[in-house]
């Protein structure tokens, strides 16, 4: 498998990764727990290291999932995940970026990844009513903690991300692309 640096961060991954939302969310049916491990550890056999999951992914139950099958393997793999959103129970309530929520879901996605560190936290959603000089800044915290790896972004224009990265390094955005949402490519210029 060919590796990718993720920018200048240092960061290698495999250039194809998996991303685990439909697993447990959003495409029809959730998987049965051991044929989505069975899935994901096969994954690894194929040499992919890269696994992206979200805490809104079932909700929950997707952060799960990804944490038992890679405990095994790991110091092998990076896992990516998002913060960003607030639930009552298991439905989302909308946005929520606050610094103090931001350190409680990411001590929640830890437990449920089953691991000490998150190797790349993405805001999943910008966040209008919580400045994004903030969000970064509560990340650099969490990295400088070293319960975070590095920073990413999530449907962020261009805007955020150079405001974001003035504080902490930006090291990845993500940006749907996909047979059902093409519309990155009828851009002329970026957002």
């Amino acid at each position: 498998m060919i590796k990718r640096t993720l920018g200048t961060s240092g960061l290698d991954v495999s250039a194809i990764g998996f991303g685990c939302m439909g697993l447990s969310h959003a495409y029809g049916l959730d998987v049965d727990e051991q044929d989505g491990i069975t899935v994901i550890r096969e994954a690894v056999d194929l040499a992919i290291t890269f696994f992206d999951t979200a805490q809104v992914y079932g909700p929950f139950t997707n952060e799960e999932l990804v944490g038992k099958a890679l405990a095994p393997v790991r110091d092998q793999v990076v896992i990516a995940t998002k913060f960003g959103f607030s639930f009552d129970g298991s439905s989302s309530t909308g946005l929520d970026s606050r610094p103090e929520h931001i350190r409680a879901t990411v001590e929640d996605s830890l437990r449920r990844l089953n691991t000490d560190h998150i190797d790349l936290l993405y805001q999943h959603r910008v966040d209008p009513d919580v400045p994004i000089e903030d969000v970064a800044g509560t990340v650099k915290e969490l990295i400088d903690a070293g319960t975070v790896g590095h920073f990413g972004l999530s449907e962020a224009g261009v805007d955020v991300i150079r405001r974001a990265h003035a504080v902490q390094h930006v090291t990845a955005l993500q940006s749907e692309y996909s047979l059902f949402w093409r519309n990155p490519k009828l851009r002329s210029s970026p957002p």
